[in-house]
């Protein structure tokens, strides 16, 4: 029996572009997917299992433990970053997702003083489609 792909959908603060890649995901997978809500605080992950999450975890040590049973991995690019979002993402946090085997979907939205150089600059529902298309064109890997 082949296991179940899961993709783990990252998010903190107010859980915003979580609860949106969730469910985008939704509409376009169906249940073909589990997805998992890791939310670095408890409102991100209400919000994000509200979209469609299949299960939600709270916290650095969830983060930690649920980062290297994940397929793919997508969040804010401040998922990789420690203290990023005020703080909310733990140095642990930063490095369970960066060390993960998991394919990793970074969308490129931070209030961080980052600039990425390349990227264009688009609104989160564009940033969104071109998340979930690399996640079909998966499909049959994961």
């Amino acid at each position: 029996m082949k296991e179940q792909s899961i993709i783990a959908v990252m998010d903190g603060q107010g859980g915003g572009i979580g609860a949106t890649v969730i469910k985008a995901l939704r509409e376009r997978l169906g249940e073909e997917m589990e997805i998992w809500a890791l939310g670095t605080n408890s409102i991100a992950t209400s919000r994000m299992m509200k979209a469609g999450a299949n299960r939600g975890a709270t916290g650095e040590n969830a983060i930690v433990r649920s980062c290297p049973r994940a397929h793919v991995i997508v969040g804010p690019l401040a998922i990789l970053m420690p203290h990023a979002m005020m703080g909310e993402v733990t140095p642990r946090m930063a490095e369970s997702v960066s060390s993960s085997d998991a394919k990793k979907i970074l969308i490129p939205l931070t209030q961080e003083k980052v600039s990425i150089l390349g990227v264009r600059n688009a609104p989160l529902p564009h940033l969104v489609e071109e998340a979930i298309k690399i996640i079909e064109e998966m499909r049959g890997h994961v």
